[in-house]
């Protein structure tokens, strides 16, 4: 992990949804494994905890890591993993985080449609209320005064923070605004849309200074180098640009993964390496100078991924509703899911390796063909309410059946050969 060499970061068991830089250098990063990843070297700290998919993390002056996601949750760790609080309030995910510039506020993003204010002291949270729609980004003003916010309402809006009202409609764009970078010292604000279009403001005029559209969508991640001159974007298609902040030329064009989004995007301390998360579940980092040099991300191996027209039935199921989460050999491996080796005739939250929502731990559940079956036709929130499992159904009565058949063949110990 040096500055301007390719470099990968291995130990997550899912795509990784996003990723933070400390002052020190450090690496943080989250995944839909539910942990954090703190990164000095080549083997983290897990900072483990959440319930469910872990979406945003941002990393304080002081070392302490703000982690979001799935389960409506902040949580506060310490630098060397203790978990220091849980913050609840929002009611739908988190999808990002925001330090004010003088440390004592974080902002979130939430699909519930709201914006959250969370003082680091712990006292109460304040919200703010009128997107139509999720919340999917935001950003504080120098000043600590104000807040950027984007949402799938296609709006960008300014709020004063003291009042919790709206200042400022900055944009109605038509389509939802998913990422958002702030560089008040330069005069602009840059946004990224589901229609693939990448335009920069005039905070001033509110003109635009650029569109930077290529036609590639959905724009899901967005990043400013430390001294404010490059702008990286990641979109739905694989691709990540490089963009001259001064002239607004695009620098780099890099074909980051051959299948799948980028997700997530952050610069090094230095400006010369930009790290990328998608669904492998490495984190890459490439040097900005020979981005075209490196392999991309390794996005053809996860089972997910695997064409679905080679399959037979059940294992098509599995690879869509359940090989994300769950490994079908010993060991959890950091999923989101636990293993289902030796599936069953097991009692449900049972696998030692892997912590269970409060619904499955003790539940009295045996997983076996009756149960999967019941599972995936009613839904798991459905079934067992309260659980970290997708909202997912298999509706069709054989395709349940040909899971279960797969899963009872895949998931059965094998025979040590004599």
């Amino acid at each position: 992990m040096t500055a301007d060499e390719f470099f990968t970061l291995q130990g997550h068991g899912g795509p990784i949804m996003g990723i933070a830089v400390s002052d020190d250098d450090q690496i943080a990063t989250v995944s839909f494994d539910n942990a954090v990843g703190l990164w000095s070297g080549a083997d983290p700290r897990w900072f483990d905890g959440h319930e469910a998919a872990v979406n945003a993390v941002v990393i304080a002056a002081d070392g302490t890591v703000y982690s979001a996601g799935d389960d409506f949750t902040l949580r506060v760790w310490s630098p060397d993993g203790i978990a220091q609080a849980v913050w609840e309030g929002h009611k739908g995910k988190v999808v990002s985080l925001a330090l004010s510039p003088d440390g004592g506020l974080v902002a979130s993003a939430s699909w519930d449609g709201s914006i959250g204010l969370w003082p680091i002291d712990g006292s109460q949270p304040r919200f703010l209320t009128g997107h139509s729609g999720p919340v999917n980004d935001v950003a504080f003003t120098q000043k600590d005064t104000g807040l950027y916010s984007a949402s799938a309402d296609g709006s960008i809006r300014l709020w004063d923070i003291d009042s919790t009202h709206e200042a400022l409609r900055v944009t109605e764009h038509g389509f939802g605004v998913n990422e958002l970078e702030l560089n008040e010292a330069a005069g602009w604000l840059a946004y990224g849309a589901v229609d693939g279009g990448t335009r920069v403001l005039d905070l001033a005029t509110g003109d635009t200074l650029a569109d930077l559209t290529l036609e590639r969508r959905p724009i899901l991640s967005m990043a400013t180098s430390p001294n404010g001159e490059l702008l990286a974007v990641g979109d739905g298609e694989g691709y990540i640009m490089v963009v001259d902040a001064v002239d607004w030329s695009i620098a780099r064009d890099f074909r980051a993964t051959e299948r799948g989004p980028v997700w997530a995007l952050a610069f090094s301390r230095d400006g010369g390496n930009i790290h990328a998360g998608g669904l492998d579940p490495r984190m890459y980092s490439w040097p900005i100078a020979a981005m075209g040099d490196a392999d991309p991300m390794a996005t053809g191996s996860p089972s997910f991924l695997k064409d679905a027209d080679t399959m037979p039935n059940g294992e098509r199921q599995f690879m869509r509703k359940c090989s994300i989460c769950h490994t079908l050999t010993p060991g959890s491996a950091r999923r989101a899911g636990p293993s289902l080796y030796n599936l069953f005739g097991r009692k449900a939250g049972t696998v030692e390796d892997y912590t269970y929502s409060d619904a499955l731990d003790g539940s009295p559940i045996i997983w076996d063909e009756d149960t999967i079956d019941a599972l995936f036709d009613v839904g798991p929130e459905h079934y067992v309410p309260g659980t970290k499992m997708p909202m997912q159904r298999i509706t069709g009565a054989q395709d349940r059946a040909d899971l279960v058949t797969y899963l009872r063949r895949e998931t059965a110990p094998k025979e040590s050969s004599q």
